[in-house]
């Protein structure tokens, strides 16, 4: 919450849309909780099904190929994520 409350004014300032950087943010969050050493969701899932951390991050890695593959779609054509947005309400 307080880096997203200093990173939209900045994003403001060069015209990105707020609904673009909410799910590029997102996503960028979620890479993160799948990548060592700080991944949460690496030690949950290897908590819940009682395997060693290195092996559900390697079970893990096409997933993670596919998410960084999604946020540099998302980051470089934003109209993906703002498609149905600007539909709705414009």
């Amino acid at each position: 919450m307080v880096i997203v409350s200093i990173i939209v004014p900045v994003a403001m300032g060069y015209h990105i849309d707020p609904v673009h950087l909410g799910i590029v943010f997102l996503a960028n969050m979620e890479i993160g909780y799948l990548t060592p050493p700080f991944g949460l969701n690496l030690f949950l899932a290897g908590y819940r099904f009682k395997k060693p951390v290195a092996k559900v991050f390697v079970d893990s890695l096409p997933f993670i190929i596919i998410l960084l593959t999604g946020l540099a779609l998302l980051t470089y054509f934003p109209i993906i994520s703002t498609y149905l947005v600007n539909k709705i309400y414009h």
